[in-house]
């Protein structure tokens, strides 16, 4: 028997009218397949719920931030935030806006009916609506049957009544009677409840927010649902709530704006009524009339100076009102303050940025709670900004007050000139500059209230409705056509695979002369089948022939260089079931009799199995060591087979093994056992699909290679060698496992080259693996 080598040509296929004709007299098998896969497939489409599809369109109008909008613009209003196609594109999708869906529509309930083999969702055609009072609070429930009799709801034989309030175990719940219902259709119902969390998780996954193109601003909205018209009213009422979100947003920033000017113009008001009195007053009192021409020339000069210092000590106050509104504790409370004449588009952006951040968090806390994430970091952000807003405050005032100095003192040099002149006369241009400096500030306040109360004319949101949602008329999953191509498609393949597989037998290892002939590494032991369901096969007082193969394997350990320098035993395979955790376990145990203290680790950190086989619970383990989570002392337990032998199991399994192994401390773990211990024995994933063999390798002095009979395929001991090059595996050497009997009698053991049978299957793969 010529085994192929990886150099060797492969042969050439057969043609394809010659594999045609191997597969003809196989005909009933695919015919019986099709017809197979053509049943499933119906089956499948009935069980699996349909899935529509609905659309609709919303148009965003792009516009530029307040910042922006100054420099090209100065009289527009600073109500004006950012908007753009990306932005709002998250906000739509955004926890809050979904929350708000959910509650309106109740989407945390569904009422099912049952058909021949599913259950269908129902949402207009359903015989009553579930009103959850607190439905944050409500306890999940799976799908509870329930029927309408005599105008009352029975649910496990209790009957309760619509429109009330009802203290169930798991909600305070409302039944409220569908009014299209017909009592005449007495099908089983079943509804269940759902977390609004988990409800709002569900639709933002199958929510999906696209551009119609790359150069318009219109947004294509999608959902997949299993009812259509569930599916169009979800998708409607989430643009609704959107929209609404944006204007109840705008309009109350305007409202806050609007307050802060009303207030400020009532005291600018009174200011100037005194001062015009006064004015009237001061004329009948003193008879004056008019100044003279060179003392107007100089007023005129004092007059533009105070009004400067009037803009000042305005936009001063104006810092006082935005320092006062920052330092409070609650800015939820307040009024934001306007920055109306303050030509820093800095602060007012900041001022806007600190005010929006305080408005999300606040609808933040009302549906996910004080400790949420999101909240709390919306906090941190206004704590961010609150220190660059005071220091923006002092150096503009610092600005502000060094400018009012300067025009104070001009203005004394003025009035030094103005002192020839009668004091009468000067005092009426003194009264006359406050008339003007106050006039102004009314007249510029006027103007910023006409420009905030015009603005809730103007705030409608800037998106538009393009096209209300619409569902698919027809499914758009499962897809009919597509899953019967691929039942049969499937069973074309799976009869083709089977003829293949018929034909190609003997792809599997079958004798110790093809593994010689596979590979250069030597078989230092043949392990028979077993055929007790015992996992350990080895005792004190065992003569059986496969405890004399294990005895044999421990005297050839020698030949390896195992010994009191070299300790560490390596047992691996190529794929899983082969044996590798039988021939470890058996191993450490035959090593254990010889009075020698010997460790058992389990390093196959995926599938894990000498728990089994030694009858121990899993607890901490080596996954807890190599984690830092336990000493090497709570890991090691004893095996209850023999007094020698200790076992190291694997504990909870880590989800990234290879990366954990790496960390150091297996290395550590080993060196002290090698202090306590005269063998270590790991039982180390297969290294086909794992690399952690690789990893553990260097660790170790040799490495056991367990090749299982009429299991092993081949090609993996055809790769036997280049892997030991490739990740230079330490001292290999192959264990032959499984190893059934021979001949009529079975009274033979072994197998020559070209000769035996093939074992029936006594062994029990449970005790492989």
């Amino acid at each position: 028997m010529k085994i192929r080598k990886p150099s060797d040509p492969r042969p050439t296929g057969e043609s394809k009218s010659f594999y045609i004709f191997r597969l003809l007299p196989y005909w009933p098998m695919f015919l019986i397949l099709f017809i197979i896969a053509i049943i499933v497939s119906l089956l499948y489409l009935k069980i699996t719920p349909s899935v529509y599809e609905a659309n609709a369109r919303i148009q965003i109008n792009e516009r530029k931030g307040d910042d922006e909008i100054k420099s090209s613009d100065p009289m527009a209003s600073s109500l004006s935030t950012k908007q753009t196609v990306d932005n709002e594109r998250e906000i739509i999708v955004s926890n809050p806006i979904l929350y708000k869906v959910v509650e309106d529509l109740g989407l945390y309930t569904s009422v099912y009916r049952k058909e021949t083999l599913s259950s269908k969702v129902i949402y207009k055609n359903s015989p009553l609506k579930i009103i959850v009072q607190n439905p944050n609070t409500l306890i999940p429930i799976k799908k509870t049957p329930f029927k309408i009799q005599g105008g009352l709801v029975v649910i496990d034989g209790k009957k309760y009544p619509f429109d009330r309030w009802l203290r169930m175990p798991y909600a305070t719940i409302m039944f409220r009677l569908n009014p299209g219902y017909n009592s005449s259709f007495q099908d089983d119902y079943s509804f269940s409840l759902t977390a609004p969390k988990k409800v709002v998780s569900s639709i933002a996954q199958n929510l999906k927010v696209s551009e119609a193109n790359k150069l318009s601003t219109v947004l294509n909205v999608s959902l997949m649902d299993q009812d259509p018209i569930r599916a169009e009213e979800i998708l409607n009422d989430i643009l609704h709530v959107y929209r609404s979100s944006a204007i109840e947003e705008h309009n109350l920033l305007a409202a806050n704006t609007q307050d802060f000017i009303n207030k400020r113009l009532m005291s600018v008001e009174k200011e100037l009524l005194d001062i015009e009195s006064k004015l009237q007053n001061y004329r009948s009192q003193t008879g004056a009339i008019d100044v003279g021409t060179q003392g107007k020339l100089y007023l005129e000069n004092v007059s533009v100076n105070d009004q400067k210092v009037g803009e000042i000590n305005m936009q001063l106050s104006v810092l006082n009102q935005v320092e006062n509104y920052v330092k409070s504790k609650d800015l939820s409370g307040g009024i934001v303050p306007s920055t109306a004449g303050i030509n820093d588009p800095g602060l007012s952006q900041m001022v806007k940025d600190i005010y929006e951040l305080q408005l999300t968090a606040e609808s933040l806390r009302k549906t996910t709670g004080e400790n949420n994430p999101m909240v709390v970091s919306y906090i941190d952000q206004i704590n961010k900004i609150k220190p660059q807003i005071l220091q923006n405050l002092r150096n503009q005032r610092n600005s502000l007050s060094a400018s009012r100095n300067n025009l104070a003192s001009t203005t004394n040099n003025y009035s030094s000139v103005l002192q020839s002149m009668p004091e009468t006369e000067r005092n009426l241009v003194d009264i006359n500059r406050q008339q003007q400096i106050k006039s102004g500030i009314y007249t510029f306040l006027l103007q910023k209230k006409e420009e905030t109360a015009l603005s809730y004319i103007t705030n409608g949101s800037d998106s538009k409705i393009i096209s209300t949602a619409q569902s698919s008329e027809f499914p758009v999953s499962p897809k009919r056509k597509m899953v019967m191509l691929a039942s049969l498609f499937g069973a074309g393949i799976l009869g083709i695979a089977f003829v293949s597989i018929k034909e190609g037998l003997r792809r599997n290892v079958m004798f110790q002369n093809e593994i010689k002939l596979l590979t250069s590494l030597p078989v230092i032991a043949e392990i028979s089948a077993n055929s007790s369901k015992n996992y350990i096969v080895i005792g004190s007082q065992q003569r059986t022939l496969i405890a004399e193969q294990f005895r044999s394997l421990r005297t050839t350990l020698h030949y390896l260089g195992i010994g009191k320098k070299n300790k560490r035993i390596m047992v691996t395979s190529a794929i899983a079931g082969e044996g590798k955790s039988f021939v470890a376990s058996n191993l450490a145990v035959t090593l254990a009799m010889t009075g020698k203290k010997v460790a058992l680790l389990d390093f196959d950190l995926n599938h894990p199995s000498l728990q089994h086989k030694f009858n121990i619970k899993q607890t901490i383990g080596i996954s807890e060591y190599l984690d830092g989570k336990a000493s090497e002392e709570d890991i090691i337990k004893p095996s209850l087979v023999n007094e020698n032998l200790s076992v190291l199991l694997t504990g909870s399994l880590p989800q990234d093994p290879a990366e954990l192994i790496l960390n150091g401390k297996a290395e550590e773990l080993l060196h002290y056992l090698e202090e306590i211990y005269d063998f270590i024995i790991l039982d180390v994933p297969p290294v086909g699909p794992v690399s952690d063999a690789y990893i553990l390798a260097p660790m170790c002095d040799a490495t056991l290679f367990v090749i299982r009979h009429a299991y092993t395929p081949k090609v993996f001991v055809e790769r036997i060698d280049e892997n030991i090059q490739l990740n230079n595996l330490p001292n290999p050497a192959i264990v032959f496992n499984a190893v059934a009997k021979r001949g009529y009698g079975k009274n033979n053991y072994g197998y020559g080259y070209g000769s035996g049978t093939v074992y029936g299957g006594t062994y029990d793969q449970k005790l492989i693996e």
